[in-house]
């Protein structure tokens, strides 16, 4: 097996613990593989404004060779916010999205940049609880503006509901959008072929590794794409089954339990048990 020269990481359920927070092992064994040179890669649904305090606990945050990828492929960015790749929705696409959570009796919340419009139905979106740091504006679906760019739309509501909507979301929609859960209360939309596959091919090709060099550790579906087409791809022991299926390694133990770095301890230090994670 290549040498790992990139870690791409999943923050909820992966890297993140079930408090929101990075462990100390994870934490120390993130530093010992940047001490290796390694390039340490969020990869996440979340914009950049969102993820602020974990790369600075990272010290990765305003880092001109530092990057992440956002909207989950969505957006591939230096860690100063310069962006090097954009794929976004027009306000028809949020307009045909819009028409069908509101044909299944879903809410609907429309992200640009670190903005998320709350598109006024008569469900509550549940979104500001997945992250409470972006600026959030209720609006009427005819105010919403034309003259700008989305980067992901997302429905956020009670896990028995959205699993539900689901599976009746009319079948030609996913031929033009990506659609995918990320949290149990959480089902994302994204342009046509943006996944976090599509952005690490292109920061790789910027940065000039190849995949074969490449960890992706995830747990949802919307890691699924990372995990299989990297060199090593690792699903969190919390993953879902269709994550797994599709690994290379399933670690032996959760996001509760420090899977990040033991992954980083086996296939990016190798160095075993010995004491310095």
């Amino acid at each position: 097996m290549a040498d790992i020269r990139l870690i791409a990481l999943d923050l909820d359920g992966t890297l993140l613990n079930s408090e929101k927070q990075i462990s100390r092992k994870n934490l120390a064994a993130l530093r010992a593989a940047q001490e290796k040179g390694v390039k340490i890669v969020l990869t996440t649904g979340r914009p950049l404004k969102a993820m602020e305090f974990f790369l600075t606990e990272l010290g990765l945050a305003n880092q001109a060779d530092e990057y992440t990828i956002t909207f989950n492929g969505g957006l591939v960015q230096r860690n100063t916010g310069e962006i090097l790749d954009k794929t976004v929705f027009s306000q028809d696409d949020v307009a045909r999205i819009f028409a069908e959570t509101e044909r299944l009796g879903l809410p609907l919340d429309a992200i640009s940049e670190g903005t998320v419009y709350q598109i006024q139905s008569d469900q509550e979106s549940l979104y500001s609880t997945c992250n409470p740091t972006l600026q959030f504006e209720k609006v009427a679906f005819a105010d919403l503006s034309s003259q700008q760019t989305y980067n992901k739309c997302v429905t956020a509501y009670t896990p028995e509901i959205v699993d539900a909507g689901l599976q009746k979301i009319s079948k030609d929609l996913f031929d033009q959008y990506e659609i995918f859960k990320s949290r149990d209360i959480l089902l994302e939309w994204s342009p046509k072929n943006v996944h976090k596959a599509n952005g690490l091919e292109k920061l790789i090709a910027h940065l000039g590794i190849d995949r074969s060099q490449v960890m992706a550790c995830g747990d949802e579906a919307n890691d699924l794409s990372m995990i299989e087409w990297a060199g090593l791809g690792v699903a969190m022991g919390n993953a879902v089954e269709e994550v797994k299926e599709v690994a290379k390694v399933i670690t032996p133990m959760t996001n509760d339990q420090d899977a990040v770095a033991w992954a980083i301890k086996e296939y990016v230090l190798k160095e075993g048990e010995n004491g310095l994670i």
